[in-house]
């Protein structure tokens, strides 16, 4: 069974850090594209960074270019989101989700239509 558990979520002041995981199981996470994603209350989803599973390349939102850093430790089936300079709109919950087809495919972030899996999502608050 695929599951997704993200983890990292807190309370952290504008201009702090917070570094998020993903823990994937019933696959192996090279094999399938991961993308980050984030709702805020109100909101539509948006997709804020996604990697490759065929060659490991990076796609980043603009608004958090910089900013976030995306990557992936495959021995302990873990995607990461490192998020720095956090500001009070990157306030939302946080979700990752994988794509099994990612081989074939380039990951993307302007939809979340490519990913069959989905995490119980982490809770990011940014306010001092």
């Amino acid at each position: 069974q695929v599951q997704l558990v993200e983890s990292g979520g807190g309370l952290v002041q504008p201009g702090g850090s917070l570094r998020l995981s993903c823990v994937v199981s019933g696959f192996s996470s090279d094999l399938y594209s991961i993308g980050w994603f984030r709702q805020a209350p109100g909101k539509e989803r948006e997709g804020l960074s996604c990697i490759n599973s065929s060659d490991g390349r990076t796609y980043y939102s603009d608004s958090v270019k910089g900013r976030f850093t995306i990557s992936r430790d495959n021995a302990k089936n873990t995607v990461y989101l490192q998020m720095n300079v956090l500001k009070s709109e990157d306030t939302a919950v946080y979700y990752c989700a994988a794509d099994p087809l990612g081989q074939f495919r380039q990951c993307v972030i302007s939809s979340g239509d490519q990913y069959d899996y989905w995490g119980q999502g982490t809770q990011v608050t940014v306010s001092s």
